[in-house]
Formats: C-alpha cells, structure tokens, sequence
C-alpha cells in the first residue's frame, strides 16, 4: 500500500505549479477558467509519453517530466504560439510510484519557470501497467496568425532548424549501441534526446515568415513528407545539406555506407527542431530572427508542384527511402 496521498500530493506538490493563474483556482476544481487577451486565439496541442517507448525504464523521473513539457513546447513552436498553460495526466505504475512523483513533480517546477508557463490542471491515476505521462499544452497566437502544416507553396523554400541526428544517436547510446570512442562527444548525443530544446522563442518569426512549419519528431523525413503532403505539394529535399553537430560529423566520418548513416540520421525522429515552408524572399529575415536568438538555419530543398512528389536526394542521385521516420502502429 501506498504512503503517498494523491490529494495531498495534488495540494503539495502539484498546485503550487498553478499559482499565477487565477482561473487554475490551484487545481481545486476539475478544469480551468483562462481569460485570453484581446484579438488572441488558443493553440492547443497534446503528446503522450509511455515508459519503454518514449523514453527508457528507470529514467530519473525529473527528466522524464521535462521532457513530456518540451516536446508539447515545441509542437506550439511550429504553430507560431507562445506557450502559456500545460495540463499534465499521468498514469502511475503500480509499482515504483512513491519513488518517481516527486522527481516528477521537481522537473515540471524547473521547465515551467525556465518556459514560463504555469500548470492548470490533468489528473493522476494507477494502474497496473506502465508509466505514461499525457501533457497538453496551451499557447497565445494573435488571431488569423497561427502557421498550420498546410499553408506551404511551390517555390517555398525547406528550412530546418539546429542540427538533425544528435537524439537519434542519443537513444543508440542509451541503447547500448553506440561505442563511446575519442571524438564522439557521447554525453551530446545523450542531452539531445533526453532533453530536447523546443524553438518557442521563434514563435513570432514563424509567424511572420513562414507559410507552414511542423516540428521533428518522428524524424525529418516523415515530418517533412507531412508538411508537403499536408500543403499539397511535392517536394525536393537535398540530404547533404541537412544540418550536423560537429559530433554527429565525427560519428559520420567513420562510418562505412554514409548512404546508410545519413538515412538513419534523418529518420531517427527526436530531435524536435523545425521544418518551415518559407518563401524566399523571407528566408532573410527569417534567418535573422534566428540568429539572434542562436538558433541556426539551414535551406534543406524547396516544394514543388504536387506531380513531383517527394524527391529525397543525395549529391544528385534519387533515392528511394524503405522507411520515412518512426511510426505509432
């Protein structure tokens, strides 16, 4: 049996997480009451993560909960919204949750003060399965602005943001599979798919230049072929001018069939960077934006008319992808 109350760990630990928001009431009701400013819509999006699946067993618990925060942070991100409120549910295990909720609880606290959004309510329950966290994330976008995957157009340019791989190659090293050898900076690889660093402070660019964007999390490829798809469009995408760490380029440069790591690297998912339709003229400003906040910018491709459909190429030659990204089913 259980020490653990979960009315005073809601009153403990989890309401003081509210506090700021008057419409939370500090999670003493069933749901919330937010006030939006004037001319503003809300951006809502949800993600689940399940133990063993999303992230591995045992994983220190803080970093389980700002993770299940940053990957929701990030889809607002791609929407052009400003995070504002997250909703949290989880499903505890039946064994092993006295050890792992105030870890939890301790995550949520540092990523909601370093995003500046605030907790307004979820629910926590047991069960006899595994761990699974459910978050769902709320954000501010002035309205008509908020950029969807379908607004792209022939001639846009393919942006993405920061470097594609470095997750991918974390979870291999969680996984065991990845030799920690001179060069290869482990602990990199490692940080980029435990904690992935959500775009939210692009929001207003996104919005002012980009025609679509959707964030990377079930690789590049995948989510890339959504945009298009989504957009009506085909779409060209040059594989050796998609971005790499310099750690990700040491990993490469031992590599026997680059074609091999290449696709491995960019249908990986997890990395949570951003995918943008962006018409060329904007590409400066855009690129600006992103270099004032530290953020680089790389032109992978272009959409094209939809007959051309999804063109991945490398160093001229078409390939054919046996697999586009990570799925669900």
């Amino acid at each position: 049996m259980s020490e653990v109350d979960e009315f005073d760990y809601i009153r403990r630990r989890l309401a003081p997480l509210s506090a700021g928001v008057l419409g939370a009431d500090r999670l003493r009701n069933d749901g919330a009451f937010l006030v939006l400013p004037p001319d503003h819509e809300l951006a809502m999006t949800a993600d689940t993560l399940i133990e063993g699946r999303h992230f591995p067993e045992g994983e220190n618990p803080a970093l389980v909960a700002r993770k299940a925060l940053r990957v929701n942070l990030s889809d607002l991100a791609a929407m052009g919204a400003t995070p504002r409120y997250y909703m949290s549910s989880v499903i505890w295990p039946e064994v092993g949750r006295d050890e792992r909720i105030e870890g939890f609880a301790d995550g949520l606290a540092e990523d909601q003060a370093r995003y500046g959004v605030h907790l307004i309510g979820g629910d926590t329950t047991v069960s006899p399965g595994c761990w699974s966290i459910a978050i769902t994330a709320l954000g501010l976008v002035p309205a008509g602005e908020g950029v969807r995957r379908s607004g792209g157009a022939p001639g846009d340019l393919l942006a993405v943001t920061g470097t594609i791989g470095d997750a991918w190659l974390g979870l291999q090293a969680r996984l065991g599979q990845l030799d920690a050898r001179p060069g290869y900076d482990v602990e990199h690889f490692i940080r980029r798919f435990t904690l992935p660093d959500p775009r939210h402070t692009l929001a207003e660019a996104v919005r002012k230049q980009a025609h679509a964007a959707i964030d990377i999390s079930d690789g590049l490829l995948a989510d890339l072929r959504h945009l298009a798809t989504e957009s009506e469009c085909g779409a060209r995408v040059e594989l050796e001018q998609v971005p790499l760490s310099e750690a990700t380029r040491a990993w490469m440069s031992e590599q026997n069939d680059p074609e091999t790591a290449i696709r491995s690297l960019t249908t990986g998912g997890d990395d949570y960077e951003l995918v943008l339709a962006i018409p060329e003229d904007a590409l400066p400003a855009f690129t600006q934006a992103c270099g004032n906040r530290g953020v680089p910018v790389t032109v992978i491709g272009h959409l094209e008319e939809p007959a051309q459909g999804m063109q991945v190429m490398l160093n001229g030659r078409k390939l054919k992808p046996d697999q586009w990204g990570f799925t669900h089913f």
